[in-house]
């Protein structure tokens, strides 16, 4: 790759696809589901092992450092939750790489010479001892790469303290078995990355593998999956929090929503209620008010026709006392008039016709009086 072609993908890293203002430079996204997440999360196996011996070429999906410098600047904003996707990929990776382990594990198994359990957990030991100073070793070159020779010399100090412990290990897998078969190649099958290991292998051959490209590939690309597996694990975690905080919300506001509807309707009923007791009063005070009209009324007639009654039994005593006071009069005239008819009998009869005459005159006159007065009576009681 050139210089320029070089500061290119530098600036696209950094500044992403519009770092020149032109935003029609790149029609696809980064959301796209043509886009590898796991290149825009910097964990794709394509990526991590590339230029090794298991160099798996380009990836199916594309790779764009510039959608990568977009994706870092949006994942501040919105939470695209993308290591889902990257921890699925990597999991289906280890998954195959596994396989491959145990499938060289067998293959080793049934070309090798098979050996007693007791020799092979001394053979076992001798291959721990040796990973553990290649190991040391690849830190120690790191160390003495960045400049920090105290730790480099601390670290060869525990190389030379493994190295004392394979020397013994190896004594005795030696005088575990037979001069012969001790001469031939064990080998054993890494597992972190699926290449074979041998038992004598010398120091210097241990810490290029341990050290080399293949082998970190493999260890930061397990690294990076467990990392995915808690990331994903809590902000599951969360949204599932959250998903349960908003459906608590929900359930309290459709209970605040019932219970306002219910307080509304309770009211509602309350004023029909009191609307229903108000008509109730009402009617009851008009049929009072009606009542006590038709009582005074009553009242008022009975009144009326008591003292209408009065007046006429006062009439009546008053035309039986009349009646009384005319009959006493008439009976006190015709006993005078016996006593003037039985004193006629010795007078003369000329006296006797000029009394008759007179007698005959005022009871005429005693019965005009009498119609006069009754008519009067008649008058005034209407």
């Amino acid at each position: 790759m050139s210089a320029q072609a070089q500061m290119r993908a530098m600036l696209d890293q950094l500044m992403g696809t519009s770092r020149d203002g032109d935003t029609t430079r790149q029609r696809i996204k980064f959301s796209d589901d043509r886009v590898c997440k796991s290149h825009l999360l910097n964990c794709c196996p394509h990526d991590v092992l590339s230029g090794t011996r298991m160099d798996l070429g380009e990836c199916l999906k594309v790779h764009d450092l510039a959608l990568r410098a977009d994706y870092e600047i949006a994942s501040k904003e919105q939470d695209f939750f993308f290591e889902l996707d990257a921890m699925d990929h990597l999991q289906s990776f280890i998954a195959d790489c596994d396989r491959r382990t145990e499938v060289a594990k067998k293959r080793l198994a049934e070309t090798q010479e098979e050996i007693s359990a007791e020799v092979a957990a001394k053979a076992e030991r001798v291959h721990e001892l040796n990973e553990e100073i290649g190991k040391l070793l690849a830190k120690v070159e790191q160390l003495g790469a960045e400049g920090n020779v105290e730790e480099s010399q601390k670290v060869m100090d525990e190389v030379e303290k493994a190295r004392a412990k394979k020397r013994e290990a190896e004594e005795v897998y030696r005088n575990s078995m037979p001069a012969s078969s001790f001469q031939q190649q064990k080998l054993r099958v890494c597992e972190v990355c699926s290449a074979y290991l041998g038992l004598h292998d010398n120091d210097r051959r241990l810490a290029d593998h341990f050290g080399g490209k293949l082998h970190l590939g493999f260890i930061e690309i397990r690294e990076k999956l467990e990392e995915l597996k808690r990331v994903v694990a809590e902000k599951q975690e969360k949204r599932n929090q959250e998903r349960l905080k908003r459906r608590e919300e929900r359930e309290r506001e459709e209970r605040e929503k019932l219970r306002r509807s219910r307080s509304r309707e309770h009211r509602r009923h309350r004023s029909r209620s009191m609307s229903r007791e108000r008509k109730r009063r009402t009617r009851s005070k008009s049929r009072e008010k009606r009542h006590r009209h038709r009582s005074r009324s009553s009242s008022r007639s009975r009144s009326r026709s008591h003292q209408r009654s009065g007046h006429s039994s006062r009439d009546r005593s008053r035309e039986r006392s009349r009646r009384r006071s005319s009959k006493e009069r008439f009976r006190d005239q015709d006993l005078a008039s016996r006593d003037r008819d039985r004193n006629s009998r010795d007078r003369s009869p000329r006296d006797r016709d000029r009394k008759d005459k007179k007698r005959s005159y005022e009871s005429a006159n005693g019965r005009s009086e009498d119609r006069r007065s009754s008519e009067e009576r008649e008058a005034g009681e209407i």
